[in-house]
């Protein structure tokens, strides 16, 4: 049996009790679908440990560990101060993302997120717009990213996530996208236009069996019943959007975003929460800590890579400069 603390179901999967812990009843496990889901949550528990079936020597760590997203293990590690960097694919130069990765790591990121170019971004603003148009005509395609990040998840462990438009995946072909992103060794998707009720009907079962993190968004407009709706849906973290505007460096944070943050933190939601969209400096990215579990950092790395293109001496600037003392 599995043993497991803190609930009575299992992603609908009845549990028993005995002697103060619950305990999964293993006839309810019909699939590989249904043990995949069921351990995923069992192992949000950092006390979740198997009791017998096991053979003594079984090396569970190693099966924890491959089993849990690599976004999932992060989060248990650190929930607090997470620094999420986003660059886009092709930018500077075509053949940057292998350094760019590396060097995030490097410099101390914890998260990165790699943007897809795409011609028509509903949510960027003139930096990122600029840079996927710029990295398009260095002749980055989603073919030839998924070759860059099979390459570099060879030299790295660190998480990634690839966000952009649901138009690239309906191109690609969903499902096709869906197996490449977990087959390169990609640990999320970030998809700002994938409308909740198409994710919850058709892509939700592929992602969690592929074992894919799929993270919304949600701003100062969003009623709290979608954001509920939101926290059931995710797996890695909730991207709280900063404000109602497109991304972008702004000046500071203002009294009516930390309501909208304290707001959000009286929900009590499940995910983790990252914010974005304006975070650009240390300040910033300080401030939003205090209301979240890190920050998310896009359009200032972008220009700080205008600025100076030499990937490795411009990511070890830029992240010191937004850590500083807790590099």
């Amino acid at each position: 049996m599995w043993v497991a603390q803190q609930s009575q179901s299992v992603f609908g999967v009845p549990l028993g009790t005995q002697h103060g812990l619950f305990w999964i009843k293993n006839t309810h496990i019909t699939s590989l679908k249904g043990l995949q889901k069921t351990l995923r949550y069992a192992l949000s528990y950092p006390n979740f440990a198997p009791k017998g079936l096991l053979h003594p020597g079984f090396r569970w760590r190693t099966l924890k560990h491959s089993i849990m997203n690599r976004i999932e293990q992060l989060f248990q590690r650190k929930d607090k101060n997470v620094l999420n960097i986003y660059f886009t694919a092709g930018y500077p130069g075509l053949n940057d993302t292998e350094d760019i990765i590396l060097s995030l790591e490097k410099a101390g990121v914890d998260l990165v997120e790699v943007g897809m170019p795409y011609s028509d971004p509903l949510a960027d603003g003139p930096t990122i717009q600029e840079s996927g148009t710029a990295a398009l005509e260095n002749g980055m395609t989603l073919q030839l990213l998924f070759e860059q990040l099979a390459a570099v998840r060879k030299k790295t462990e660190m998480p990634l996530i690839m966000m952009g438009y649901f138009n690239q995946v309906m191109q690609y072909g969903e499902k096709a996208f869906f197996e490449k992103v977990a087959e390169v060794g990609v640990d999320g998707l970030i998809l700002p236009d994938l409308p909740l009720f198409e994710y919850e009907n058709h892509y939700k079962d592929l992602a969690e069996s592929l074992g894919l993190a799929v993270s919304f968004l949600i701003t100062p407009q969003t009623e709290p019943e979608r954001i509920r709706k939101i926290d059931d849906l995710t797996h890695g973290f909730i991207y709280i959007v900063s404000s109602s505007s497109i991304t972008g460096a702004k000046s500071g944070i203002t009294d009516t975003q930390l309501a909208y943050f304290n707001r959000i933190n009286d929900m009590q939601l499940k995910n983790k929460r990252l914010i974005g969209f304006g975070i650009s400096d240390h300040e910033t990215f300080e401030t939003a800590c205090q209301y979240a579990n890190g920050a998310i950092i896009g359009s200032a790395y972008i220009k700080a890579l205008k600025n100076n293109p030499n990937v490795a001496e411009c990511t070890a600037e830029f992240v010191t400069a937004i850590l500083l003392d807790r590099h």
